[in-house]
């Protein structure tokens, strides 16, 4: 029957009427599968990778003059240090002397926080029963928002060169969570070892959970992958029928970066400092703003699902951008000098609470919309858009603040314009469905 399928699978392909891969699942549609053990266990080691991005992604605005002044680095200096690719390394950082070992440091953990941020959320969606899977992997970014919230709180009082060193808890014990948790079902089913992909699916519902249609399920969307694409090289990126899902996963991410994300949480210090906001009040509101969003989003994302909020998300930051740039057009009118302050601190709450909410729902959408043959390579492309894009705002933005603050923040709201109309034509909604489905789903177009 399976091959049968396939077959037809196939010459369809050939004629140019590309098929579902799989029906929709209706049998166990209303099956609310639990959180077990093993599962929360599994997501809290990807969570604690979240929370070492997040000490890195949060180190940098409240510390920024405190390095400066104590290491006597010009800001250029200290950019090399603070780009894009999040080149931390803790240790390294702490002991630093220079503007070398400060860039060598941010190096090493930059490597690590950027397979992170993809490999979290593929590995928890790839664990995650359908009912489960978007609380879930918010829950690795609310680790991130938290981890950066807390760094913005605890980098505000302590020095700079003890907040490194904090920053090397959450690796530690991701180190040791990673020896109990099991490997990735789909992986395994992937790499043909189908007994070790039984027994972890197994481990992950429970022991006396009913998985046979989950396996019958991932058994048959891999055989048909396989039968695809056999021989599997980042050559298949560039087929047709992956066009869409690589437009949606790359322009989430680069459209995320430009309309401000890297310039808003590594530079929020130099905006207040602009602004005239003293650092440690604003530091301490945003982080509340952050948090309340991020639970929000973890609570709604699998009832109202990754689009609304996504929608939500980018049209709050669109009138963040527009409202910092309305606080700095104001500061050359002197009846309005004492309003300023506020107006900026009330933009940056906006913004920070939006990215919040959406933050995290790119690279939840990436996790699942790719199939099995093409994800890794997918899954670095989508990276490298993320990180080229990040290094490109991050070295602009003191550029671009120096010919024209509000301009800076005009085009940062262009941006989020851009990636209202991008949302809303092109990225799909996945709430409620397997990643077999969803994967499928692209080959009808």
């Amino acid at each position: 029957m399976v091959k049968k399928k396939e077959q037809e699978e196939i010459s369809s392909q050939e004629e140019g009427r590309t098929q579902p891969l799989l029906p929709p699942s209706e049998d166990h549609d209303k099956e609310d599968l639990p959180f077990t053990p093993t599962l929360l266990l599994s997501i809290l080691a990807a969570a604690c990778g979240c929370l070492s991005t997040g000490c890195i992604v949060g180190y940098s605005s409240p510390v920024e003059y405190q390095i400066i002044e104590e290491l006597g680095l010009s800001v250029q200096e200290t950019m090399l240090g603070l780009g894009g690719l999040f080149m931390v390394g803790w240790l390294t950082i702490a002991t630093a002397e220079g503007a070398l070992q400060l860039d060598f440091g941010r190096l090493l953990l930059g490597i690590g926080s950027s397979i992170t941020l993809y490999l979290a959320p593929v590995y928890v969606a790839e664990i995650t029963p359908k009912n489960l899977r978007g609380a879930a992997v918010s829950v690795t970014q609310l680790t991130m928002v938290c981890s950066i919230s807390f760094t913005f709180l605890v980098g505000s009082f302590i020095n700079w060169r003890a907040l490194a060193l904090i920053g090397t808890i959450p690796g530690l014990v991701q180190l040791v969570l990673t020896f109990f948790i099991p490997e990735s079902p789909r992986w395994l089913a992937k790499t043909g070892r189908e007994k070790e992909f039984e027994a972890a699916l197994l481990q992950l519902r429970g022991g006396n959970a009913d998985i046979s249609w989950e396996v019958d399920e991932i058994k048959e969307y891999t055989k048909i992958i396989h039968s695809i694409s056999k021989d599997s090289s980042i050559f298949d990126l560039f087929q047709k029928q992956y066009a869409i899902p690589l437009i949606v996963g790359n322009g989430l991410m680069v459209l995320q970066q430009f309309s401000g994300l890297n310039s808003y949480t590594l530079y929020t210090g130099a905006i207040f400092v602009s602004a005239g906001i003293p650092n440690t009040a604003g530091f301490l509101t945003v982080a509340s703003f952050q948090l309340v969003g991020t639970v929000l989003t973890a609570a709604l994302m699998d009832r109202y699902g990754r689009r609304p909020l996504l929608q939500a998300a980018v049209i709050g930051t669109c009138f963040g951008s527009l409202l910092t740039a309305l606080s700095f057009i104001l500061q050359g009118f002197e009846g309005w000098s004492k309003v300023t302050p506020t107006l900026a601190l009330l933009s940056v709450l906006i913004y920070s609470g939006s990215m919040s909410v959406g933050n995290g729902i790119p690279w939840i959408i990436v996790a699942e919309i790719f199939p099995l043959n093409i994800k890794g390579s997918a899954g670095t492309m989508c990276c490298l858009s993320y990180n080229v894009s990040s290094l490109m705002v991050s070295f602009s933005f003191q550029s671009l603040l120096q010919w024209s603050p509000p301009g800076t923040f005009l085009l940062y709201a262009s941006a989020s314009v851009v990636a209202i109309g991008f949302v809303a034509k092109l990225v799909p909604e996945t709430r409620g469905r397997t990643l077999e489905e969803i994967q499928s789903s692209f080959t009808q177009k």
